[in-house]
């Protein structure tokens, strides 16, 4: 029931996004020119911008959505989410290493490319690290560090850009904003989420052991650092494609989990399609809002998901706070 009502909010606001933009357009033209029979103003309006739009919406928040869940089930800790371990700030810092290098216009490609490598490149350096001690502790610690390293990378090419025009298109892209995507980017990135999807779905099995602990999941006959592994490039995979062609969107993964669990039977497995769900719903939401709030001025949708994220994760500290106490 609850994978339904998800799924239909999900349809529902994907159409409103069809619907939401500057241009004005009646539900006859936007119809029509959505599957080729209006116009040709209508049919670009529709086609090339604001179709790509809510797709990318959908699948990057159904992407942050699912990876929040893996997380918090893996790490066993409910202040988790995908930049925990560092491949959105390290997928960020891939794209601003593009942009300083001044490589981001010669090809559509190049900014994505960049922030995928520097998500490979965060794979990479947390395998390394964590490979000689299991302990999920490791992953965290290195999550952080990495973290941390990338964040202060990323200032110091703000802080050396010689060009101001360049530095705000820097900082315009890591506040996260769907606008002005194609269907480009959307055949660039669908395929590295599905692929993620597919890794983090299949850890279902091995997270419901874990919620009994890593002593009973290994007498189980789950293999804990198989596990990770699948987590962590899974993550990569869904999340850094997703930061890729749309910037830096945070909080989803923490704050979805924690809306559907009271609906669900609490089991690491049961919660990932319904986080999933509503991540996409949450997502698509705040980039209609992004589009309505100001109607002079369209927010960046990061911003959005900041404003909402940030205060519940505040509640989630003080509540883990008073159950210490």
């Amino acid at each position: 029931m609850l994978n339904a009502i998800l799924g239909l909010a999900c349809l529902v606001l994907t159409a409103a996004s069809l619907l939401v933009g500057p241009a004005d357009l009646d539900l006859r033209s936007s119809v029509d020119g959505l599957f080729a029979g209006g116009d040709a103003a209508a049919m670009i309006i529709m086609q090339e911008i604001r179709l790509p739009r809510a797709l990318l919406a959908l699948t990057i928040g159904v992407s942050l959505g699912l990876a929040g869940a893996v997380l918090q089930g893996l790490l066993r800790n409910p202040l988790a989410e995908p930049g925990l371990i560092g491949v959105t700030s390290s997928a960020s810092f891939g794209a601003v290493a593009i942009f300083y290098t001044g490589l981001a216009g010669a090809s559509l490609y190049a900014l994505p490319a960049g922030a995928l490598a520097g998500a490979a490149l965060s794979v990479v350096l947390l395998l390394a690290i964590a490979a000689r001690n299991g302990a999920t502790l490791t992953l965290i610690l290195a999550g952080v560090a990495l973290t941390s390293l990338t964040g202060a990378l990323t200032s110091l090419i703000l802080n050396l850009s010689p060009n101001p025009f360049a530095s705000y298109e820097i900082i315009f892209w890591l506040l996260g904003s769907l606008r002005d995507r194609s269907m480009s980017h959307v055949w660039l990135a669908l395929p590295l989420m599905a692929l993620g999807w597919l890794l983090l779905a299949a850890s279902a099995r091995a997270l419901d052991a874990l919620s009994l602990g890593e002593e009973a999941a290994s007498s189980l006959g789950i293999r804990l650092s198989g596990t990770r592994l699948l987590v962590v490039l899974g993550t990569a995979l869904a999340v850094g494609a997703g930061t890729a062609v749309a910037g830096a969107i945070g909080f989803i993964g923490l704050v979805v989990p924690h809306l559907v669990r009271p609906f669900t039977d609490r089991l690491p497995s049961s919660l990932l399609v319904p986080s999933a769900l509503g991540g996409g719903a949450l997502l698509l939401g705040a980039d209609i809002a992004a589009r309505l709030v100001v109607p002079t001025r369209e927010l960046n949708v990061g911003v959005l998901t900041a404003l909402i994220g940030a205060p519940f994760f505040l509640w989630l500290v003080v509540r883990a706070r008073r159950e210490l106490f």
